[in-house]
């Protein structure tokens, strides 16, 4: 069974995106490449157990196993050896990534609290969109009860999108709840 955002994607948003933007082509409409989630744990460097619990939850968030990232390079300041575990990553594509999306927009960012949309200047200037979440208890997978500690996270949506006008049109008609 295909997501139910992709469908929405293909019968609502690319006619939508074609007539804004006028594309002559099917395959010039811009759509969801990748979402990337990434918590960085600069205090794994103090206490590793905290890495394993930043990963399973990771797994329960994304559907699938994150990566485990590794420092590139020693830093004294931060008492930080090269190849020490730093955070954990992973890249959702296709269906999983639909998924996910459909969670993040229509579950996730409503129990922020105080929550007024997200900000449409995130942009990086090439279409693609990169939000940060402060803890990870929004998420409906994660049983409060066995958080010990709120980790945030890195969310970024990469988009074929040239431009950021028709970033924050692919992303618009897809859900996503920008502050007016």
């Amino acid at each position: 069974m295909a997501a139910r955002l992709r469908e929405h994607y293909t019968t609502k948003v690319i006619p939508a995106l074609t007539k804004e933007f006028s594309y002559k082509n099917v395959m010039a409409v811009p759509k969801l490449e990748k979402i990337s989630i990434n918590i960085g744990l600069g205090e794994a460097t103090q206490n590793a157990k905290i890495m394993d619990g930043a990963v399973s939850e990771l797994t329960q968030i994304a559907g699938q196993k994150p990566v485990v990232t590794k420092a590139r390079k020693s830093i004294a300041a931060f008492k930080l050896r090269e190849g020490m575990s730093i955070g954990c990553m992973v890249t959702l594509r296709g269906d999983r990534m639909y998924e996910f999306f459909d969670r993040l927009v229509n579950v996730a960012l409503p129990r922020v609290r105080d929550f007024r949309g997200v900000s449409s200047k995130s942009f990086d200037g090439r279409g693609n969109y990169t939000m940060g979440i402060k803890d990870q208890l929004i998420f409906p997978e994660i049983d409060y009860a066995k958080v010990e500690k709120t980790k945030g996270m890195n969310i970024s949506i990469t988009t074929t999108a040239q431009t950021d006008a028709e970033g924050l049109a692919l992303l618009k008609n897809m859900g996503m709840p920008f502050r007016q």
